[in-house]
């Protein structure tokens, strides 16, 4: 009831449609007492007395009621489809907008297939759900009209009879129970599946350059079958039940020839109303069939419902705690005051008492070995993450106090991989700012040194990239997310590892295209490349979380071991 509810919601502004619906859905379930009534009529006054004037009527009432189930039928299923349709949209964009905006703990914890799993197949499911929802409607009222028929034609025939109906509500409830058990494990596997199929052909480079086509189809293959698992556990209890259905179904049958043929010899009844009563019968166990496969489905659509409310009652803490004030970063210390980090509750601390300065308009790199802290210091100060202990502010002004969408417009990122999207190279480059402006776009490129290798290709600044750029070379993709930070022009820069993976010749004209993008900014830059450091204004050396020095390269040499130890080599 939890879930309907709140489903409700994005079904409440389309009442009137669902009413209208409901209300044909009433009438197709009337139109099955209606037959079956007049199937009494068929028997006694037709076969039996042989009246003709009845004979001349009955075919056109007949006519005239299945022309009224057509008209009905037809606007019940497409009025609720309709609506289906918009609804579930609507949820499938709330709960992608949801996702967008969750902070990166929810990624770091959450496989990605199973999020997509989410998005498609268990919204999907939903949308199955509510056609189900109206016929489980239609079926329990023609249940209802039907055992009005039977009580009005022989009320103690349908009493002995009835006492098979809790037997049948018992399997339709014990089997919805476990479809939905079921169902809930099944759409967690199939999101390990979306996992495996994303991991292997995200990396398939690597796959084919280890020969592991083998190790990566078996993995498929074992997480394929455990999914198979759980839907085979749901076919065994759809075809158990609806078989129980019939044989209970068939029970109530032989009890009606049995005592029915009784009353029909001892004339305490006509033929004609024995007929009618075992029709209205026969018809009434259909909608009980009906009611379990429907159940079956609203089972699974409530385990995929669960999930996807799991998602929207996510907790946002960057979001929920978002600040007002308007970020102007430019001309602005940023200062780490005693800022500590940890992903978890119970993990450790992966930065600890950082005090760090960074001063308006100047480099500071920061330097370490890997898994030191370097990465996670620049995530703190965009706020992919809040800081565990103390603060960063900029003038002296808390980050949180900030609303976090001015404060990440005040700061760009250049990463180690960098990320294109499967769109133009125009798209691309102006992807981080407002402007559609060509010159502006041809300027940033330039900057970034990249217009030239733009210019040379068939379609110029319409080139399409591929899936993660794979169309450019590592040098390209680079300098085009740099035209990007370009033509954002934040006033602080985060340059993490930008050029560790890049060649030498590749390297040399992004490390000129990154001089042209930090002047007169506050940088902050990741590296382990002397040559990405050594100009710095400040670099900081952090070990295991802390930071153990600070200086110009000279000064490092002398009195830090750590540095010393990671640039001489560099050296040589």
């Amino acid at each position: 009831m939890k879930n309907i509810y709140r489903l409700w919601y994005y079904f409440k502004k389309y009442k009137i449609a669902i009413t209208v619906a409901m209300i044909a859905s009433a009438i197709v379930a009337s139109t099955d007492a209606a037959i079956v009534y007049l199937s009494k009529d068929v028997f006694d006054k037709i076969f039996i007395a042989k009246d003709t004037r009845m004979l001349k009527l009955l075919p056109f009432a007949i006519m005239s009621l299945f022309i009224v189930r057509l008209i009905s039928t037809f606007f019940q299923s497409y009025l609720i489809k309709s609506t289906a349709q918009k609804a579930i949209q609507q949820i499938r964009n709330d709960m992608y907008y949801k996702m967008i905006l969750l902070p990166m703990s929810y990624y770091d914890n959450n496989e990605l297939g199973t999020m997509m799993t989410k998005v498609i197949s268990d919204v999907s499911n939903l949308q199955s759900a509510v056609s189900s929802a109206l016929n489980v409607f239609r079926s329990v009222l023609s249940v209802i009209f039907l055992t009005g028929v039977v009580f009005y034609q022989d009320f103690t025939m349908a009493l002995s009879v009835f006492l098979i109906i809790p037997i049948l509500m018992i399997i339709i409830k014990k089997s919805g129970k476990k479809m939905k058990k079921h169902s809930a494990k099944s759409q967690e596997q199939l999101g390990f599946v979306g996992f495996i199929l994303n991991e292997s052909f995200s990396g398939i480079r690597v796959v084919k350059a280890f020969i592991n086509e083998a190790k990566e189809f078996n993995r498929f293959k074992l997480a394929s079958v455990k999914e198979m698992k759980y839907r085979l556990k749901q076919a065994v209890v759809s075809s158990v039940s609806s078989p129980l259905i019939e044989t209970m179904s068939g029970f109530g049958v032989a009890l009606i020839i049995f005592y029915g043929g009784f009353k029909v010899i001892s004339g305490e009844t006509t033929p004609g109303t024995f007929f009618s009563f075992l029709t209205a019968f026969g018809f009434m166990f259909e909608p009980f069939k009906k009611i379990n496969n429907y159940n079956n489905l609203l089972q699974k659509a409530s385990a995929s419902a669960d999930r996807i409310f799991s998602v929207l009652d996510c907790e946002n803490d960057i979001i929920d705690n978002n600040g007002s004030l308007k970020c102007e970063a430019a001309k602005k210390d940023i200062r780490f005051d005693n800022v500590s980090f940890r992903y978890s509750e119970d993990g450790p601390d992966v930065l600890k008492n950082i005090n760090l300065t960074l001063e308006h308009g100047k480099s500071t790199a920061i330097v370490g070995h890997s898994g030191s802290g370097k990465s996670t210091l620049a995530s703190l100060l965009s706020r992919l993450y809040d800081v565990t202990d103390g603060k960063i502010t900029i003038n002296d002004i808390d980050i949180k106090d900030f609303d976090v969408y001015s404060l990440r417009r005040n700061i760009g990122v250049v990463t180690q991989h960098p990320f294109l999207f499967n769109n133009t190279i125009m798209y691309n480059i102006a992807y981080g700012s407002d402007t559609e402006d060509m010159e502006k776009i041809k300027e940033a490129a330039k900057h970034a040194y990249a217009l030239d290798f733009i210019e040379a290709m068939p379609d110029k600044f319409d080139t399409l990239v591929g899936e993660m750029g794979v169309m450019l070379s590592g040098g390209q993709k680079q300098r085009i997310t740099i035209s990007r930070a370009i033509l954002m022009d934040p006033p602080i820069l985060v340059l993490d590892e930008a050029t560790s993976a890049l060649d030498m010749k590749s390297e040399h004209i992004v490390q000129k295209a990154l001089e042209e993008l930090v002047k007169k900014k506050t940088s902050i830059i990741i590296a382990h490349r002397l040559s990405t450091v050594i100009n710095a204004d400040k670099i900081v050396v952090l070990h295991k979380g802390e930071i153990v020095a600070a200086g110009t390269h000279i000064e490092l040499l002398e009195k830090s071991d750590i540095y010393s130890k990671m640039v001489l080599p560099q050296l040589v």
